[in-house]
Parts: structure tokens; C-alpha cells; sequence
């Protein structure tokens, strides 16, 4: 039956509409979860928060994360895709909504909330591309799981222009406000995705896994070969089952953190450091923002058309090598302008380029790398390890800043080089991980990388019973 879906050429509306509302969630999702990035450039002097507490509120959410990916995504595999995307959606938009209801200084209410919003984001993304690329040929798997995460800055820019336009007129509550609304908007649209057919397979219900296949290439049912289960899975599997497949656990759980941590502590306290790097407003800093925004769009767009021409693993090395030095240089040469542009802010709009851009292959090769039974456990675990990076991103900023110290523009310059130092670190070891540990997914059928993990699973498992 896959080798029908594989065999395709064109993608028909169905499937198009399944990829649309992945879209859509993921751009809504993510637009809830940087909201506080431009809530923090509002309230951070007012609230006289020091860059200790600022960090607090920021990586909060990625503690929730961490704990949502791995829940979340051990759920997908266990009760179905659809279902918990469903539960995420509910999850992350009433959270977001909450906190327009946060007291005046209130920051600890703030960093509660601000960890369930993060709970509900980690879980979704673990569901969402597992769900779209068990719906597609293998032939344009990479691309659209990239498109699926190009998504996500386009969120970050409406942040952005909400931050810049709205926010003087709503407030930063009216901003949390208006997380209600894209939650609901996403929930409606989800309604009519069906339940994925390769997760079908696997619970052994072919008959279910095929209506659902043929709903999605516009068949009959009747036109397909009644699917088989080409691995067998005598218990259910759990967390352990992950160790069986080491390379895939090293090359999915290292290269998330090193790409989290970099991004996420650039990006939760990018609006921040445009208010205190260049001495413009928060307003300013939002629309700035927007810029920023565009050039992690392009990015992922760049990104995900390279992951299927020249594969993962050097599409991901080449980002994350790309990332790190342009990170390095938007520090040494903060103060500089070009015909009257700031430079900070020129190449931070580049840097996000390959520093955003690196995610269209980062979600859909950490799916990849795994069995159909451990897809979003697998997906998931990697996430949440990397959501690590979402804590000590923020917050090794914030400690190599200062944290004890109020929020200053002095404390800010002068350590911005040690600071982007540390970030770029992490995209560096990233790409070492693409390039020499990770396997080659390009082009792959999700069956035969089944296949293949399953048997070095076995192989080891062999060698190990006999030793």
C-alpha cells in the first residue's frame, strides 16, 4: 500500500489540506510561545525585573517543553497522532489565554503559566510532523517536513507586528489575549485530519489504515493492497526501547540541543537586546523584529529544498557551521553600521537565515531517524532533551551577562561577545553530529528504515545475548 504512496508524483488536495492545517498549527503554536519575547521588552522596566528573573519567565516555558515533547510524543505512539494533537492545541492556547489575567509584577504567575503554554507546544510539535510526513511520498518527504516548520518564524513575525502595531493600542494582556483565538482557529481545522495510516499499520488495523490512505490520494479504498505489518512488535514499546537504536538517539538527541540552546537563547532575548544593544524603543525593537522573522522564513524555505537535493546530513552541518560564525561576528561587530543600518540588526536578520532556517530539516530528520513504533516517542525524547537548550539558551546569556545585576545596556555590550560565543558553541556541536554520526535519510522509505532499524536492533541484541 505505502509503495502506491510512494510511487507518487503529484500531491493531491487532500493531502495538501492535511500539510495546510499542519502549517497553520504550527504557526499559531509557535506565535503563542514567543509572545513573551515581546511581552518581556514591555514590561522589563516597569516590572524593574534583573536579567536573573527576565530568564526565569523566558526559560520557563522550556522546562514545559521538555516535559510536554516527551509526554506528548510517548502518547502519540501509544493512543494515536490525531488525538493528541488535539489535547496540545487545548493545552497551549487556555494557558496563553490565562495569562492575560497575570497580576501587575506578578513574574512566578507569569513563569507557571508561561511552563504550561511550553508543555502544550512541545507536545504538538512532536505530533504534527510525524503525522504529516506518514502522509507523503519519500521523494518530497524533506521538503514539505521543512515547509510544515517553515511555519514557525512566520509565527515569530506575527509576534512581531502584533508587538510593534497592537500592542500600544491592546497592552501586553491584549496580546496574551488574542492566544485564545488561534488555538480555537486551529482546533476547528484539525477536526477533519484523519488519523495517520502508517500508525494504523502498526496497531494492526490495515482495513482503518487504508480508508485513511485513500482519503488522503482521493482513491477508493478498494484501489489499494489491504496493507501487512512489515515489523513485528510483541509489546508495546516504551521509553527503553529507544536505547536499542543508539545512532539514532545520538544523532537526534545531540543535535537538538545544540541547535535549541543556540536558537533560543538568541531568540527569547533578541527583542530584548535590540531595546538595550541599539537604544531603540521596545516598539522599535518589535518592528525590527519583523525583519528578523522574514530571514528565518526564507531560511527554512532555503533549507528545506536543500535537505532533498543534497541530503540531511550535510544540509544540517552546513546551517549549523553557517549559524555559529554568523553568530560570532553579529557580536564583534555590534556597534557597526552599513550606509547608516545598524550591522547587529543586518546580520542578525542573515544569521536567522541558517540559525532558524536549520529547524526544516532539524523536526523532519528527527522523525526520520526513527522506527513507525517510536516515531514521536522517539521525535519526542530528542525534543525534549534538546528543550534543555530552551533553559540554558536564556540562561547562560543571562548568567554570563550578569544575573544579578538590573537589566543595563553596559552589562549587555560588554559581554555580548563571550555570550554569542557560548550560543554558536552549540550550533558547531550540532553540526558535527549531523556530519558524522547521523544516517542518511534522504529519498528513504519510512518501511525500509523500519526495516534496517529494526535488524540492527536485533543484530545487537543478538551479540549482546551472546556475550
Amino acid at each position: 500500500m505505502f509503495n502506491v504512496l510512494n510511487s507518487q508524483t503529484k500531491i493531491t488536495g487532500n493531502q495538501k489540506r492535511i500539510i495546510a492545517a499542519a502549517i497553520i498549527g504550527d504557526m499559531l503554536e509557535f506565535f503563542d510561545f514567543f509572545l513573551m519575547g515581546f511581552v518581556l521588552a514591555f514590561i522589563v522596566g516597569p516590572w524593574h525585573l534583573t536579567f536573573g528573573k527576565s530568564a526565569v519567565i523566558l526559560l520557563s516555558a522550556g522546562i514545559g517543553a521538555i516535559f510536554g515533547a516527551i509526554f506528548y510524543g510517548r502518547m502519540a505512539d501509544a493512543i494515536g497522532r490525531r488525538k493528541v494533537f488535539m489535547a496540545t492545541v487545548i493545552n497551549f492556547s487556555v494557558a496563553t489565554g490565562i495569562l492575560a489575567l497575570t497580576p501587575e509584577g506578578a513574574w512566578l504567575f507569569l513563569a507557571f503559566f508561561r511552563f504550561l503554554v511550553g508543555f502544550g507546544v512541545g507536545g504538538l510539535y512532536c505530533v504534527d510532523l510525524p503525522l504529516v510526513q506518514e502522509f507523503v511520498p519519500a521523494s518530497k518527504r524533506g521538503r514539505i517536513g521543512g515547509l510544515v516548520t517553515a511555519a514557525i518564524p512566520v509565527g515569530l513575525l506575527l509576534g512581531s507586528v502584533l508587538g510593534a502595531y497592537l500592542a500600544p493600542v491592546l497592552g501586553w494582556r491584549g496580546l496574551f489575549a488574542t492566544g485564545l483565538i488561534p488555538g480555537l482557529l486551529t482546533l476547528l481545522i484539525r477536526m477533519w485530519v484523519p488519523e495517520s495510516p502508517r500508525w494504523l499499520v502498526d496497531q494492526g488495523r490495515p482495513e482503518e489504515a487504508r480508508k485513511s490512505l485513500a482519503w488522503a490520494l482521493e482513491r477508493t479504498p478498494e484501489s489499494l493492497p489491504l496493507p501487512v505489518r512489515i515489523t513485528e512488535t510483541s509489546s508495546k514499546p516504551g521509553f527503553r526501547a529507544l536505547f536499542r537504536h543508539p545512532r539514532s538517539l545520538l544523532a537526534s538527541w545531540v543535535t537538538n540541543i545544540g541547535v535549541q540552546t543556540g536558537y533560543y537563547g538568541l531568540t527569547l532575548w533578541a527583542p530584548t537586546l535590540l531595546v538595550l544593544v541599539l537604544g531603540v524603543p521596545a516598539k522599535r525593537a518589535s518592528f525590527l523584529m519583523i525583519w528578523v522573522g522574514l530571514g528565518g522564513f526564507c531560511g527554512r524555505l532555503l533549507i528545506s529544498a536543500l535537505s532533498d537535493m543534497i541530503g540531511r546530513k550535510l544540509t544540517g552541518g552546513f546551517a549549523a557551521i553557517a549559524a555559529a560564525i554568523l553568530l560570532f561576528v553579529m557580536a564583534t561587530q555590534h556597534s557597526g553600521t552599513i550606509a547608516g543600518i545598524p550591522l547587529f540588526w543586518l546580520l542578525m536578520v542573515i544569521g536567522y537565515v541558517f540559525a532558524d532556517g536549520i529547524f526544516a530539516v532539524l523536526g523532519p530528520y528527527s522523525a526520520e531517524v526513527w522506527p513507525t513504533s517510536l516515531r514521536a516517542t522517539g521525535m519526542g525524547s530528542a525534543y525534549g532533551f534538546g528543550g534543555i537548550g530552551k533553559v540554558i539558551g536564556p540562561w547562560g546569556l543571562a548568567v554570563i551577562v550578569g544575573s544579578s545585576n538590573p537589566v543595563t545596556p553596559a552589562a549587555s555590550i560588554q559581554k555580548l561577545v563571550p555570550s554569542f560565543t557560548y550560543l554558536a558553541a552549540w550550533y558547531l556541536l550540532a553540526a558535527v553530529f549531523y556530519l558524522f554520526v547521523g544516517a542518511e535519510t534522504k529519498g528513504r522509505d519510512l518501511e525500509e528504515i523500519d526495516q534496517e532499524l529494526m535488524a540492527s536492533a536485533a543484530e545487537r541484541s543478538a551479540v549482546a545475548e551472546k556475550t
